[in-house]
């Protein structure tokens, strides 16, 4: 071969490198985020807020530069399309529209699923809504983790209020949506409950389809076995639905009910829940948070999504907004670890795992095990003037840490373990009744 001929090919070699080693290094103008979240069906109380919150957030961080200078631009999946089609399109938009980070699922079904997925598709996952914990503890993923709390630390607080408050109760029964975070929901409720009070009583154990539409079996039941205690993790419609159907026949003058996760249901369901209910909001997310009810940027917020919406921001929606926060936060870090370059996929993962985040007033850590810990907000029910609806009052703020098993240590044991001292550990933080 004629030397002119091979030093033009050694030269179009090497301009070739040159060319994809700036592609890898420079930072792109844009990118691209797949979203998923309920947009029909009954858990849409949670998708739709949650999706426009979404779009209300990304338009404030692509104002303010992106991430990195990248505007974020979103793909929507709706999860209301069953877990087949859904695991489709998860993998369409990944494929062919080139997502480079996924923010799914709402339903632990979903996440349950679509975990191994991502990691075939070596595509980052923030898994930002769904709780059930034993998906991040019965297999170790690179690119998935969960940047929020998860059904230990959900219900492990509800057992806490309960006993710190009715220590008394001898009985009690479980009304939960028939799907993975239903059963969980209810074997971490009554395992940890077992443990700091051996003695109660099980008297029924109801779980109605996900999605159903008529509770009169299960309550009908429950009114004849009267329980002391009524523990439901029911959320979105099924619980709006199960509260209605419940406290039109006079159900919840009889119990004391537990809804841990309830907190996104006071504003939709009114007057027909009594004081006195026990609720939570799935970490510390409450328009009328104690500790943050100042803070400027969550109260900017709050007026923006209620100009929005007409309504106040529900847990889901702080999920919504932890997990761009995480995500941008991720790609700072490990931009920084990368002397300024844009870091590749694998890069950002190892970024998200033994991580600590800011997001809307609350400071969130997602361990080295892809579990999210932040502290964990429960109160009860009551009328007051000014809101339309029960507020959320006798607000006690457990941290995550304290109601959440060690990295290690698998949960069903840990919550064997528990001590009753846990009910006066001096980390819980209480706050007054609301003053009218």
């Amino acid at each position: 071969m004629p030397r002119s001929r091979v030093a033009c090919l050694a030269a179009i070699a090497l301009s070739t490198i040159m060319c994809t080693a700036h592609a890898q290094s420079s930072k792109p103008t844009e990118i691209k985020i797949g979203i998923s979240t309920f947009l029909s069906g009954p858990p849409s109380v949670f998708g739709v807020p949650s999706k426009i919150a979404a779009d209300m957030y990304i338009e404030e961080l692509n104002a303010a530069g992106g991430i990195g200078g990248a505007k974020i631009v979103p793909t929507y999946i709706d999860e209301g399309v069953g877990t087949d089609k859904f695991l489709t399109e998860y993998r369409r938009v990944v494929q062919e529209e080139n997502a480079k980070v996924m923010i799914a699922a709402n339903s632990s079904g979903n996440c349950n699923a679509l975990a191994p997925v991502a990691e075939d598709l070596k595509v980052v996952d923030l898994m930002w809504d769904c709780g059930a914990q034993k998906i991040l503890e019965e297999r170790r993923y690179r690119y998935t983790v969960r940047p929020q709390s998860n059904t230990i630390q959900d219900f492990t607080g509800a057992v806490v209020y309960l006993l710190r408050h009715h220590p008394n109760f001898k009985t009690v029964a479980v009304v939960n949506q028939d799907y993975a975070q239903g059963r969980e929901a209810w074997d971490v409720f009554l395992t940890v409950l077992k443990t700091l009070k051996p003695d109660v009583k099980v008297v029924a154990e109801l779980f109605p389809r996900f999605g159903a539409t008529d509770y009169s079996t299960e309550i009908s039941r429950l009114q004849a076995l009267r329980p002391d205690v009524v523990f439901s993790a029911a959320w979105g419609g099924d619980l709006d639905t199960f509260v209605r159907q419940a406290s039109q026949r006079g159900l919840m003058k009889n119990s004391q009910f537990v809804l841990p996760l309830a907190e996104s249901s006071l504003e939709r369901v009114g007057a027909l829940l009594p004081d006195g209910v026990i609720v939570g909001a799935r970490g510390d997310h409450y328009f009328l948070n104690p500790e943050f009810q100042n803070d400027p940027k969550l109260k900017a917020f709050i007026l923006k999504y209620r100009q929005k919406m007409g309504a106040y921001p529900i847990y889901p929606v702080f999920h919504m907004i932890q997990a761009l926060d995480a995500t941008k936060a991720a790609y700072e870090k490990a931009m920084k670890a990368n002397g300024g370059k844009w870091p590749t996929s694998d890069q950002v993962a190892d970024a998200l795992h033994k991580f600590t985040f800011q997001s809307m007033a609350s400071t969130v850590t997602i361990r080295e095990d892809g579990q999210g810990l932040e502290d964990e907000l429960y109160g009860v029910t009551r009328k007051v003037k000014g809101y339309p609806f029960p507020i959320i009052d006798k607000i006690e703020i457990y941290p995550g840490a304290m109601i959440n098993n060690p990295v290690g240590k698998p949960a069903m044991e840990w919550l064997k373990t528990v001590k009753p001292e846990m009910l006066h550990d001096s980390r819980i933080k209480t706050f007054p009744s609301f003053e009218q």
